[in-house]
């Protein structure tokens, strides 16, 4: 039976509740992390655990007590053995009134572990008409607020793909609903920068580091006549992109190959870089 960690203890899915009232239902008021584990140990998870901090910060949530988070992953994660999981901490605002104010109950805390597969080494993407806002509230925060993400997948679903990308107002390329973004040009690698809109992704991150890329003004027309193009998240890893839109690339290219094993090979070497 999946146990869930929910304000203090494991619990059975059944009995896993949050109340009606919490802010992260009503209003989305709340963050969280995806974290990969493998064979019971979650990858990152300190970089994990500091955007969660900082997400927080930027909502205006009382700061979540970290070891409390580690101590309900590492629950959840011994109580349901997997080969490959994927890790869900959601933190939210607590009970609260209908509306947006916040009341004075203590945050949420829930953490709860799912079985994953192995993704295909590529995949298809489509751009969407919707953009980004790279100078709003919630920019840079990993937040609950993620139904736009939901719609845009879901648009991408429909023309066979498995993700969507979003431009932002200025007609840059900025972000997936779920993953970053890099592109290779004339044979370098560049992923879009922060200032973007685009969230400051721990494979992004990590990718920047082992690989190299420089973060660079990309128009969206970019994925018109990029070499090469690769997503990067928690579940994804580095993950080639054979299609964009109707545009067909070949994939992996050497660039992206040379990521996908570096990658491969710096992460199982270590779990927490």
């Amino acid at each position: 039976m999946t146990l869930i960690w929910v304000d203090g203890k494991l619990r059975d899915a059944d009995g896993a509740r949050v109340s009606v009232l919490d802010h992260g239902l009503t209003v989305g008021d709340g963050v969280f992390e995806t974290v990969k584990t493998v064979d019971g140990r979650p990858f990152a998870l300190t970089r994990h655990l500091d955007r969660l901090a900082l997400s927080a910060r930027g909502l205006g949530l009382p700061e979540p007590d970290l070891e409390e988070v580690r101590r309900a992953c590492a629950a959840v994660v011994e109580a349901n053995p997997m080969p490959l999981g994927r890790l869900r901490i959601t933190y939210t605002g607590g009970l609260s009134p209908l509306g947006s104010d916040r009341g004075d109950a203590p945050p949420t805390l829930v953490v709860a572990l799912g079985g994953a597969s192995r993704r295909p080494d590529t995949t298809a993407v489509v751009t969407v008409p919707w953009t980004r806002n790279e100078r709003g509230a919630l920019t840079g925060l990993k937040t609950t607020s993620y139904a736009e993400n939901v719609v845009a997948l879901a648009r991408a679903h429909r023309h066979g793909a498995s993700e969507a990308l979003f431009g932002n107002t200025v007609g840059l390329l900025c972000e997936g609903t779920g993953s970053n973004v890099f592109v290779v040009l004339d044979g370098e690698l560049h992923t879009p920068p922060l200032a973007s809109g685009c969230l400051a992704g721990i494979t992004r991150a990590l990718v920047m580091e082992w690989v190299g890329a420089k973060e660079t003004d990309l128009p969206l027309d970019v994925l018109t006549r990029a070499e090469e193009v690769f997503l990067t998240s928690s579940l994804r890893d580095v993950q080639a992109v054979h299609r964009v839109d109707d545009r067909e690339l070949p994939a992996p290219g050497p660039v992206t190959a040379e990521a996908m094993r570096v990658f491969a090979e710096r992460s199982a070497a270590d779990v927490d870089p």
